[in-house]
């Protein structure tokens, strides 16, 4: 399926079949979702995978009535973090220099303009920031599942107090900012046969 027929049958599934993603197409999936693009490469955030069905049905009274976090193949969630500050980019810093094998003195500028760029930032704006990194990462999920024929369902109707109490995001400086539902149409799912409605192209797109 080449990527505009992928995008045109996706959609966001009502309903889950029983059938589960084979685990190597997850796997696959968030290798692709970890190759992200995002802010200065600083990847602020973690992806991760519930298929746990207890842990599932503990999210569920935090889901508002949302039963495809508890239906669906596979839950997941991505969490930013909590404490950002020149920690963030020592640490993208470390496995830059580690890959690249270049000298550490080259990338001091660059080092310092990160640090002054998130400094700048207040610290409810560099949650907003880390925030805004996982929806380019949900983003990319949402892609390349379709482009797996893997189905989804973004959601961000949960009470994120809540999903940071039952898997514990707090503890790990972590913040719940996107869920995602995973898996296959149930057959009887109607909002599979509906059109897809987008602006159409002239009114989306300008070229200048």
């Amino acid at each position: 399926m080449n990527l505009l027929s992928a995008l045109n049958w996706r959609y966001a599934v009502r309903k889950f079949s029983a059938q589960k993603v084979p685990q190597d197409k997850i796997t696959t999936l968030m290798e692709a979702t970890r190759l992200s693009a995002s802010s200065y490469g600083l990847q602020p955030y973690k992806v991760l995978v519930i298929k746990s069905h207890s842990i599932r049905q503990q999210l569920l009274a935090h889901s508002f009535g949302q039963d495809k976090v508890v239906n669906c193949s596979h839950l997941i969630v991505i969490a930013s973090q909590t404490n950002i500050g020149d920690h963030t980019v020592d640490s993208y810093l470390d496995r830059y220099l580690a890959t690249t094998k270049q000298p550490a003195e080259s990338i001091t500028g660059y080092s310092n303009h990160m640090k002054s760029s998130l400094e700048k930032m207040t610290k409810q704006q560099q949650q907003e920031w880390a925030h805004q990194q996982s929806y380019i990462a949900l983003g990319n999920l949402l892609t390349s599942a379709a482009l797996l024929q893997i189905d989804s369902c973004p959601m961000t109707g949960f009470d994120r107090d809540g999903y940071d109490q039952v898997l514990n995001l707090k503890q790990q400086a972590l913040t719940a900012s996107i869920i995602c539902a995973l898996g296959y149409r149930d057959a009887q799912d109607l909002a599979a046969s509906r059109t897809k409605v987008r602006l159409d192209y002239q009114e989306m797109v300008m070229e200048l």
